[in-house]
C-alpha cells in the first residue's frame, strides 16, 4: 500500500506543480502555456529541486535559496522572459499550488503537507 500512496503523491504533487506553472506562465508571459510543457517543467523543476537538495539542504538558510534559485533557473530555461518572469512565474506557481492543496484539505482528500508544498 505504502508504493501506491507514493505514487498518488507523485502524480498529484506532479499535476499541482504543472497547472501552477501553467497558470503563472499564462498570467505572466501568455506564450508557451501547453500543458505538457508545464508538466515537463514541473518534472524538470522537481528532480532539480531534489539534487539541489540533497547536496545543500542540510545549509541553513542558503540551502533552500539555492534551491530555490535553481528552481526559479529551470523556469527561466524553459520560458521566454528572463529571470524577472521565471520569479513571477514561480511565485504564481506558489500561490496556486498552495490554494489547490487547501481545496484538496478541505475536502479531506490529503492533508497540506502530503503534497510538500512549503509554508502551507
Amino acid at each position: 500500500m505504502a508504493v501506491v500512496d507514493s505514487i498518488l503523491i507523485f502524480v498529484l504533487s506532479l499535476l499541482v506543480g504543472t497547472v501552477g506553472i501553467l497558470a503563472g506562465v499564462r498570467l505572466v508571459i501568455d506564450r508557451d502555456a501547453g500543458f505538457a510543457n508545464a508538466a515537463v517543467t514541473a518534472l524538470i523543476g522537481a528532480i532539480a529541486w531534489a539534487i539541489t537538495s540533497f547536496f545543500v539542504g542540510w545549509v541553513p538558510i542558503l540551502g533552500v535559496l539555492l534551491m530555490l534559485a535553481v528552481w526559479v533557473g529551470v523556469i527561466n530555461w524553459r520560458y521566454p522572459g528572463g529571470w524577472g518572469a521565471a520569479v513571477a512565474i514561480g511565485f504564481v506557481a506558489w500561490i496556486v499550488a498552495v490554494g489547490i492543496v487547501y481545496a484538496f484539505a478541505v475536502i479531506g482528500f490529503v492533508t497540506p503537507d502530503a503534497l510538500g508544498i512549503p509554508g502551507v
